[in-house]
C-alpha cells in the first residue's frame, strides 16, 4: 500500500515538472547513499571528543519519550543505526516515560541531547534551563476530543449549556488542555459550568471509564482508542486551534563549545529522517523491539511512522524560529495567566531557543533549499497566527498521501534517493 502511495508521489513529481536524470547526471550523485545523504561522513574533531571526555559527556547522552509518536521513531533509528557513529561521536539512548522526566535528566545535566513537546520546553525555559533546538518534531502531532463510542455528542459544540456539566478527561497543564480551552472559548463552551476537567494520564484515558463525556488524549491514544479498541470516536481535533510541535534540542553549552558535535547531531538527525522515508517497515520493527513500545504493536506504530514522520517534506523538522516563536508565546501567555510559570515569555525568546543555522548547514550539503515557511502553510493560506479558528491547512487527517518530495524550489542541485536523482 505505502509503496503504491510511494510511487504515486514520484508521478506527481514528474508532472509538477522535477525530472529523473539522465544516466550521465546520475555518476554525479553515486557518493550518496541510497536515502541521499553525501559521502564522505564529516567527522568531529579529536579536540571537541576530548572535551567532552573531560566534561564527563562521553558517550553523549539523548533523551526521548517512547510515547510519543513521530518523535519516538527519529530517535529509535538514530540510536539502532550508525550514523552517529560514523561521524565520530559515542552515543547512548535512554527512553523516558514522560516529559517532566526528560527535563530533569536535562536540568541535571545527565542528559546532553533532549526531545520534548512544546509544554516541557516552555517549562525548561521558564527554568532558565540552557537549551537550544535544533529541529522540531511531530508538527501537527494530532490531540482530539473522544467520546464513548455510543455518545449522543456529534461534535466538541454539543457540550455547550450540558447541564448537569460534563466531566472531561484530561492531562493537566499539557498540550491537551490548551488545545481544549482554546477550542471551547471558540465554541462558546465554559469550563466549570459546562464542563469540568477532571486530570487524567493517558493509560487511564484509553479506557474510557463510564461516567466521562470525552477525553482529550494526543497520538498515538487517538488512534489506539478509535481504531483499534474502538471505544471511542473522535468528535474534534487540535487543528484550527493550535500549531503543536515537539522540540529536539541540545545544552547550550554544546553549542558554545563543540558547535561540530551539534552538527554531526543535526546531520544525523536529517540523516534518519531520510532513512525512516526510504525503509519505514524496517523503521516499525525497531520500534516494535522497544520494551516500552512492545505493547503498542507493529501495525500501529508503523501506521504512526507514516503519519508523523513521513507525510509532510522532510523540511517540516526546518526550525521556523520565528512561525513556532509566534505560536509557542501564546502557550507561555495561557499558562503565565494560570500562574504556571514564573517568567513572561514572548515571541521572542522563543525564537531564541532555537538555533537554525546547524539545520541551514545540513540543508547546504544536501543540496535542499531552506524553505521560507513549513510545507504545511499552503502560499495562499488566509490564516494568522493567534486568530483562531485557523483557515484548514495539510494535516493528518486531510493528507491522503506523503506531500510531493521534491518539488521544483526544493533544491539548489541535484540530489539522488532511492537511485533515483532529482534536479532543481
Amino acid at each position: 500500500m505505502y509503496e503504491r502511495m510511494r510511487r504515486a508521489v514520484y508521478i506527481a513529481v514528474i508532472a509538477s515538472g522535477a525530472a529523473f536524470a539522465t544516466p550521465a547526471a546520475a555518476e554525479e550523485q553515486l557518493n550518496s547513499t541510497a536515502w541521499g545523504w553525501p559521502q564522505p561522513y564529516e567527522q568531529v574533531s579529536a579536540k571537541s571528543v576530548d572535551w567532552l571526555k573531560q566534561k564527563g559527556w562521553w558517550p553523549l547522552a539523548f533523551a526521548w519519550q517512547a510515547p510519543f509518536s513521530g518523535q519516538n521513531t527519529i530517535n529509535v533509528v538514530l540510536s539502532k543505526s550508525d550514523f552517529l557513529a560514523k561521524r565520530g561521536l559515542e552515543t547512548k539512548f535512554q527512553a523516558f516515560a514522560s516529559g517532566p522526566d526528560v527535563n530533569e535528566a536535562i536540568a541535571a545535566g545527565r542528559m546532553q541531547v533532549g526531545n520534548g513537546g512544546n509544554f516541557p520546553f516552555t517549562s525548561l525555559l521558564d527554568r532558565g534551563i540552557p537549551v537550544k533546538a535544533l529541529a522540531v518534531v511531530a508538527p501537527n502531532l494530532k490531540h482530539s476530543a473522544v467520546a464513548p463510542k455510543d455518545s449522543p455528542l456529534k461534535s466538541l459544540a454539543d457540550l455547550k449549556g450540558s447541564n448537569p456539566a460534563a466531566t472531561i478527561g484530561i492531562v493537566t497543564g499539557s498540550s491537551s488542555e490548551f488545545y481544549f480551552t482554546q477550542a471551547a472559548e471558540v465554541l462558546g463552551i465554559q469550563i466549570g459550568k459546562d464542563v469540568i476537567l477532571k486530570n487524567m494520564p493517558p493509560s487511564e484515558q484509553i479506557t474510557m471509564a463510564r461516567g466521562i463525556a470525552a477525553v482529550i488524549p494526543w497520538e498515538p491514544s487517538v488512534t489506539i482508542m478509535t481504531e483499534e479498541r474502538k471505544n471511542g470516536k473522535e468528535i474534534d481535533a487540535i487543528f484550527p486551534y493550535n500549531f503543536y510541535e515537539g522540540r529536539f534540542y541540545v545544552r547550550q553549552e554544546l553549542i558554545d563549545n563543540v558547535p561540530d558535535v551539534v552538527q554531526a547531531i543535526s546531520d544525523s538527525f536529517v540523516e534518519a529522517t531520510l532513512w525512516i522515508r526510504l525503509y519505514p517497515e524496517k523503521a516499525a520493527d525497531m520500534l516494535a523491539a522497544e520494551p516500552l513500545l512492545r505493547n503498542y504493536g507493529r501495525d500501529l506504530l508503523l501506521q504512526q511512522t507514516k503519519l508523523y514522520n513521513n507525510l509532510y517534506k522532510p523540511t517540516a523538522s526546518f526550525p521556523f524560529a520565528a512561525f513556532w516563536g509566534e505560536e509557542d508565546s501564546r502557550i507561555a501567555k495561557w499558562l503565565k495567566d494560570r500562574n504556571r510559570i514564573v517568567r513572561p515569555l514572548d515571541g521572542n525568546a522563543y525564537s531564541q531557543s532555537f538555533a537554525p543555522e546547524f539545520m541551514t548547514a545540513t540543508y547546504a550539503k544536501l543540496g535542499w533549499a531552506v524553505p521560507k515557511r513549513p510545507p504545511f502553510i499552503p502560499a495562499n493560506w488566509g490564516g494568522k497566527i493567534g486568530q483562531l479558528p485557523y483557515p484548514a491547512y495539510p494535516n493528518a487527517s486531510t493528507l491522503t498521501a506523503p506531500q510531493p518530495w521534491p518539488e521544483p524550489g526544493d533544491l539548489t542541485r541535484p540530489w539522488s534517493f532511492d537511485g533515483k536523482v532529482f534536479r532543481p
